[in-house]
């Protein structure tokens, strides 16, 4: 047959043979050979196809197991600093605790340890009682009203503070009005009972109050509570010591006080007010005002009244919790995180021969495990 005869073409198709035709040629391919062609071909796209899948999930399986880890890490990071945060909070109350200088209170009879603390800072000028209260601090002068913000009465750093006196007024509380500020912080520390005065009750049971200064004790005696802002220039100036001034201050306190006491307050009288902050207002403050005197004013022995507590004591638990040293709580942390790691590595192993088992049944015929 001739080579380009159809006949002889159609005759290698019946025989199993097949025909390309190029440009000038006729090429001839038995059907056998293309199908291994084709079929190895799929061959090679099954096999890419499934270590493509095999490395899917082995990737899907690392950021599981990464995605893991990282929540597990961010879960003791926060419970960490969780912990931190009521660690640290308790430390800053416990050290504006008036507790905690009680060793060092003076009276006329007795100063030495006023003394000593005066020799460990040397801006400690005086020490402010007032009557049946927690408040019972000394009290510092600096160069500025800034320093004493975060550093407390023997010189060393707080976010607490200490009690202190206007940069601008003279130590010897000789001015006709002198200014105290304080921090107000919850558990009665520090200026935080000022707040309580707001209680007309209240302000009419205390009265009093002590400042030693000068070697010598001093009664105080509130007459006023006003609650200002921060930027009442009329009460937070010190040392208005002109007549006119004196006038004019002791009006503008009559006319802006939430409670007065109907007490004699003169020109001639020294005043001293106490001032903290207050959420009341926007840039609130208390101010509870007092005058000097050389009468003094013992505290009224009260009886304590009943602390109402959740279960057994709950709060004081709680307290005792926050107040563990800190490398109690380094060694908590590192036993969390220890006990993190080895519930991560159980899970991992439960899988693992969860799957095991799995594939052994699925291998022996028997149908696979499913979960409920």
């Amino acid at each position: 047959m001739r080579k380009g005869d159809p006949s002889a073409q159609d005759q290698r198709i019946r025989t199993g043979q097949t025909v390309f035709a190029l440009p000038g040629k006729v090429v001839q391919v038995r059907a056998e050979t293309a199908t291994g062609f084709l079929l190895s071909g799929y061959g090679v796209y099954r096999e890419n196809s499934m270590r493509s899948e095999m490395l899917g999930r082995k990737a899907i399986r690392l950021i599981d197991r990464v995605t893991d880890q990282m929540i597990q890490i961010a879960l003791v990071v926060v419970l960490f600093f969780g912990v931190y945060s009521l660690w640290d909070t308790r430390q800053v109350y416990d050290s504006a605790d008036a507790a905690n200088y009680t060793a060092y209170k003076p009276t006329t009879e007795d100063t030495v340890s006023f003394e000593e603390l005066q020799r460990k800072n040397s801006e400690v000028i005086a020490w402010l009682t007032v009557n049946d209260t927690p408040i019972d601090y000394p009290m510092t002068q600096a160069s500025n009203n800034n320093k004493y913000i975060n550093t407390n009465a023997e010189g060393q750093y707080t976010l607490s503070g200490a009690i202190f006196l206007d940069y601008r007024n003279r130590p010897d509380f000789e001015d006709f009005n002198t200014v105290v500020y304080g921090h107000h912080m919850e558990e009665k520390k520090m200026f935080g009972p000022l707040s309580d005065f707001a209680d007309r009750v209240y302000f009419d049971t205390h009265p009093y109050g002590g400042l030693f200064y000068g070697g010598r004790d001093h009664g105080l005696e509130f007459f006023a509570l006003i609650l200002t802002d921060a930027y009442d220039d009329k009460l937070f100036t010190p040392a208005q010591n002109e007549p006119a001034e004196r006038t004019a201050l002791l009006d503008y306190i009559r006319s802006t006080a939430l409670y007065m006491r109907d007490i004699p307050v003169s020109e001639e009288d020294r005043i001293i007010l106490l001032s903290t902050c207050t959420s009341d207002i926007t840039n609130g403050r208390y101010m509870l005002v007092g005058k000097i005197t050389d009468e003094l004013h013992p505290q009224i022995v009260r009886k304590p009244k009943p602390v109402v507590r959740f279960g057994n004591g709950i709060e004081k638990q709680i307290g005792r919790f926050t107040s563990l040293p800190v490398g109690v709580w380094i060694v908590l942390l590192l036993l969390l995180i220890a006990a993190a790691v080895w519930a991560d590595r159980a899970c991992t192993r439960y899988r693992r021969a969860r799957k095991n088992t799995n594939n052994t049944e699925a291998g022996a015929g028997a149908p696979p495990v499913t979960r409920s």
